[in-house]
Protein backbone atom coordinates (compact mmCIF):
# COMPACT_ATOMS: atom_id res chain seq x y z
CA UNK A 1 0.00 0.00 0.00
CA UNK A 2 1.41 3.53 -0.73
CA UNK A 3 0.27 6.17 2.20
CA UNK A 4 1.97 9.21 0.12
CA UNK A 5 1.52 9.77 -3.22
CA UNK A 6 3.24 12.77 -5.13
CA UNK A 7 1.47 13.99 -8.53
CA UNK A 8 3.09 15.94 -11.26
CA UNK A 9 0.35 18.60 -12.42
CA UNK A 10 0.64 18.67 -16.73
CA UNK A 11 -0.33 15.95 -18.55
CA UNK A 12 -1.35 13.85 -15.18
CA UNK A 13 -3.44 15.67 -12.84
CA UNK A 14 -4.77 18.28 -15.38
CA UNK A 15 -5.44 17.77 -19.05
CA UNK A 16 -3.29 21.18 -19.95
CA UNK A 17 -1.14 20.22 -23.17
CA UNK A 18 -3.82 20.76 -25.77
CA UNK A 19 -4.86 24.11 -24.11
CA UNK A 20 -1.04 25.50 -24.31
CA UNK A 21 -0.73 23.92 -27.73
CA UNK A 22 -3.54 25.37 -28.95
CA UNK A 23 -2.80 28.91 -27.99
CA UNK A 24 0.38 28.54 -29.24
CA UNK A 25 -0.90 27.20 -32.89
CA UNK A 26 -2.77 30.72 -32.56
CA UNK A 27 0.22 32.75 -32.08
CA UNK A 28 2.16 31.00 -34.88
CA UNK A 29 -1.04 31.22 -37.11
CA UNK A 30 -0.80 34.88 -36.73
CA UNK A 31 2.69 34.86 -37.75
CA UNK A 32 1.59 33.16 -41.16
CA UNK A 33 3.81 29.74 -39.90
CA UNK A 34 1.23 26.51 -39.46
CA UNK A 35 2.18 23.73 -37.30
CA UNK A 36 0.64 20.71 -36.54
CA UNK A 37 -0.81 20.70 -33.12
CA UNK A 38 0.00 17.49 -32.19
CA UNK A 39 4.23 18.33 -32.49
CA UNK A 40 3.64 21.30 -30.47
CA UNK A 41 2.80 19.41 -28.08
CA UNK A 42 5.18 16.44 -28.54
CA UNK A 43 7.56 19.46 -27.62
CA UNK A 44 5.61 20.87 -24.66
CA UNK A 45 5.37 17.21 -23.27
CA UNK A 46 9.10 18.03 -22.56
CA UNK A 47 8.69 21.31 -21.33
CA UNK A 48 7.05 25.07 -21.93
CA UNK A 49 10.81 26.49 -21.92
CA UNK A 50 12.48 23.57 -23.82
CA UNK A 51 9.47 24.17 -26.45
CA UNK A 52 9.80 28.31 -26.82
CA UNK A 53 13.62 27.52 -27.62
CA UNK A 54 12.85 24.76 -30.50
CA UNK A 55 10.33 27.03 -31.93
CA UNK A 56 12.56 30.43 -31.70
CA UNK A 57 15.25 28.47 -32.92
CA UNK A 58 12.95 27.33 -36.05
CA UNK A 59 11.04 30.07 -36.97
CA UNK A 60 12.87 32.81 -35.42
CA UNK A 61 10.16 33.68 -33.43
CA UNK A 62 10.84 36.70 -31.18
CA UNK A 63 10.75 37.83 -27.55
CA UNK A 64 7.67 39.72 -27.59
CA UNK A 65 6.20 37.32 -29.46
CA UNK A 66 6.88 34.83 -26.43
CA UNK A 67 5.49 36.99 -23.68
CA UNK A 68 2.28 37.63 -25.53
CA UNK A 69 2.23 33.68 -25.69
CA UNK A 70 2.89 32.94 -21.85
CA UNK A 71 0.06 35.51 -21.31
CA UNK A 72 -2.15 34.43 -23.76
CA UNK A 73 -1.97 30.83 -22.23
CA UNK A 74 -1.91 31.47 -18.60
CA UNK A 75 -5.35 33.29 -19.25
CA UNK A 76 -6.94 30.17 -21.69
CA UNK A 77 -5.27 27.51 -18.81
CA UNK A 78 -7.22 28.93 -15.92
CA UNK A 79 -10.22 29.49 -17.92
CA UNK A 80 -10.38 25.66 -20.13
CA UNK A 81 -8.16 23.53 -17.99
CA UNK A 82 -9.59 20.76 -16.80
CA UNK A 83 -8.72 17.49 -14.53
CA UNK A 84 -8.79 14.29 -16.05
CA UNK A 85 -11.76 11.87 -15.84
CA UNK A 86 -10.87 10.36 -12.56
CA UNK A 87 -8.76 12.88 -10.87
CA UNK A 88 -11.16 14.36 -8.23
CA UNK A 89 -12.46 10.65 -7.23
CA UNK A 90 -8.98 9.24 -6.70
CA UNK A 91 -7.33 12.73 -4.73
CA UNK A 92 -10.71 12.54 -2.92
CA UNK A 93 -10.47 8.82 -1.78
CA UNK A 94 -6.50 8.65 -0.63
CA UNK A 95 -7.59 11.71 1.17
CA UNK A 96 -10.48 9.54 2.94
CA UNK A 97 -8.21 6.72 3.95
CA UNK A 98 -6.10 9.11 5.45
CA UNK A 99 -3.44 9.05 3.06
CA UNK A 100 -1.52 11.72 1.80
CA UNK A 101 -1.76 13.85 -1.97
CA UNK A 102 1.60 15.64 -2.93
CA UNK A 103 2.10 18.67 -5.35
CA UNK A 104 5.04 18.36 -7.36
CA UNK A 105 5.48 20.27 -10.44
CA UNK A 106 7.32 22.93 -12.66
CA UNK A 107 4.48 25.24 -13.13
CA UNK A 108 4.07 27.83 -10.84
CA UNK A 109 1.35 29.05 -8.84
CA UNK A 110 -1.20 28.54 -11.90
CA UNK A 111 -1.14 24.82 -10.78
CA UNK A 112 -2.61 26.00 -6.72
CA UNK A 113 -5.11 28.07 -8.89
CA UNK A 114 -6.42 25.37 -10.89
CA UNK A 115 -6.62 23.05 -7.70
CA UNK A 116 -8.73 25.38 -6.16
CA UNK A 117 -11.10 26.06 -8.47
CA UNK A 118 -12.27 22.65 -9.01
CA UNK A 119 -12.15 22.01 -5.55
CA UNK A 120 -9.15 19.64 -5.35
CA UNK A 121 -6.71 21.71 -3.29
CA UNK A 122 -7.86 20.70 0.04
CA UNK A 123 -7.16 16.99 -0.76
CA UNK A 124 -3.26 17.90 -0.53
CA UNK A 125 -0.80 17.80 2.01
CA UNK A 126 2.08 19.93 0.49
CA UNK A 127 2.64 21.66 -2.79
CA UNK A 128 6.03 21.91 -4.30
CA UNK A 129 5.88 23.98 -7.57
CA UNK A 130 8.33 26.44 -9.15
CA UNK A 131 8.53 29.36 -6.46
CA UNK A 132 10.52 26.81 -4.05
CA UNK A 133 13.33 27.23 -6.35
CA UNK A 134 14.39 23.32 -6.22
CA UNK A 135 16.20 21.95 -8.93
CA UNK A 136 13.87 20.76 -11.82
CA UNK A 137 13.23 17.37 -12.47
CA UNK A 138 14.64 14.51 -12.95
CA UNK A 139 16.69 15.58 -9.54
CA UNK A 140 15.40 13.98 -6.59
CA UNK A 141 16.17 16.88 -4.32
CA UNK A 142 12.43 18.20 -4.36
CA UNK A 143 10.85 14.91 -3.41
CA UNK A 144 13.61 14.42 -1.06
CA UNK A 145 12.95 17.43 0.51
CA UNK A 146 8.92 15.86 1.17
CA UNK A 147 10.03 12.57 2.32
CA UNK A 148 12.46 14.18 5.08
CA UNK A 149 9.58 16.86 5.74
CA UNK A 150 6.46 14.67 6.13
CA UNK A 151 9.15 11.30 7.50
CA UNK A 152 7.18 9.45 4.43
CA UNK A 153 8.56 5.86 4.09
CA UNK A 154 10.23 5.21 1.07
CA UNK A 155 8.17 2.10 0.13
CA UNK A 156 5.22 3.90 0.80
CA UNK A 157 5.86 6.53 -1.83
CA UNK A 158 5.41 6.89 -5.15
CA UNK A 159 5.64 9.42 -8.16
CA UNK A 160 3.00 9.91 -10.75
CA UNK A 161 3.66 11.27 -14.02
CA UNK A 162 3.32 11.28 -17.78
CA UNK A 163 6.82 12.10 -18.72
CA UNK A 164 10.23 10.05 -18.52
CA UNK A 165 11.79 12.99 -16.24
CA UNK A 166 8.67 12.08 -13.35
CA UNK A 167 9.49 9.09 -13.38
CA UNK A 168 13.39 9.71 -13.01
CA UNK A 169 13.08 12.14 -10.34
CA UNK A 170 11.01 9.39 -8.19
CA UNK A 171 13.52 6.72 -9.20
CA UNK A 172 16.28 8.74 -8.38
CA UNK A 173 14.55 9.50 -4.71
CA UNK A 174 14.59 5.52 -4.46
CA UNK A 175 10.65 5.79 -4.57
CA UNK A 176 8.44 3.74 -7.14
CA UNK A 177 7.20 5.34 -10.09
CA UNK A 178 3.99 5.38 -12.05
CA UNK A 179 3.51 6.26 -15.52
CA UNK A 180 0.33 7.83 -16.94
CA UNK A 181 0.14 7.35 -20.78
CA UNK A 182 -2.97 8.13 -22.69
CA UNK A 183 -1.37 5.31 -25.49
CA UNK A 184 -0.09 2.33 -25.04
CA UNK A 185 3.62 2.99 -24.47
CA UNK A 186 5.36 2.00 -21.89
CA UNK A 187 8.77 3.10 -20.05
CA UNK A 188 11.76 0.97 -18.50
CA UNK A 189 11.72 3.50 -15.16
CA UNK A 190 8.08 2.81 -14.46
CA UNK A 191 6.80 0.14 -12.03
CA UNK A 192 3.79 0.73 -12.91
CA UNK A 193 1.90 1.78 -16.35
CA UNK A 194 -1.90 2.63 -16.35
CA UNK A 195 -4.13 4.56 -19.06
CA UNK A 196 -6.85 5.26 -16.89
CA UNK A 197 -6.86 6.70 -13.10
CA UNK A 198 -9.64 3.78 -12.16
CA UNK A 199 -6.71 1.27 -12.94
CA UNK A 200 -4.68 3.29 -9.42
CA UNK A 201 -7.21 2.11 -6.93
CA UNK A 202 -5.34 -1.31 -7.56
CA UNK A 203 -2.01 0.11 -7.02
CA UNK A 204 -2.00 1.97 -4.42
Amino acid sequence: MYNHIIWDFDGTLFDTYPVMANVFREALKEQKIEEPVEEIIKQLRVSISTALKYYEEKYQITSEFISNYQKRRIEAELELSRPFDGIQEICKYIHSTNRKNYLFTHRGESSIILLKKYGLVDYFTDFITSKQGFERKPSPYAINYLLNKHNMIHSESIMIGDRELDLLSGKNAKISACYFTEGNDNNNYADYTINDFQQLYTII
